[in-house]
């Protein structure tokens, strides 16, 4: 059993950035990846960001290609979310997950067991 926990959250402007961090604890010994999805009010949850654990590939939605970056400190267990040039429509609920299905696809939310509460990103105009 894997846990993740999100923190870094908040009220930021546009054009700001934010960082979240995602901790892992449990069985991480045997983890695949890792990854953020966010979520709006009346929308379905969407990928934002994925690392592949064994060896860092990352991978984006377009829409944050430019202006977010994943990375993973393996000593530490955590992988950190970068987010710069915020957008209004940047706000949503970001959650963590965490997977050990190994060769599936890390930008597919069913590919993950593992899930954080959530953290608030809003982004104001």
């Amino acid at each position: 059993q894997v846990q993740v926990v999100e923190s870094g959250g908040g009220l930021v402007q546009a054009g700001d950035s934010l960082r979240l961090t995602c901790a892992a604890s449990g069985g991480t010994s045997t983890m695949y990846g890792m990854a953020y999805f966010r979520q709006t009010v009346g929308k379905e949850r969407e990928f934002v960001a994925a690392i592949r654990w064994t060896d860092g590939n990352t991978y984006y939605a377009s829409s944050v290609k430019e202006r977010f970056s994943i990375s993973r400190d393996i000593a530490k267990k955590t992988v950190d979310l970068h987010m710069y040039s915020l957008k209004p429509e940047d706000t949503a609920v970001y959650y963590c997950a965490a997977s050990r299905d190994w060769f599936k696809s890390l930008i597919t939310s069913a590919t993950y067991a593992y899930w954080g509460q959530g953290t608030q990103v809003t982004v104001s105009s």
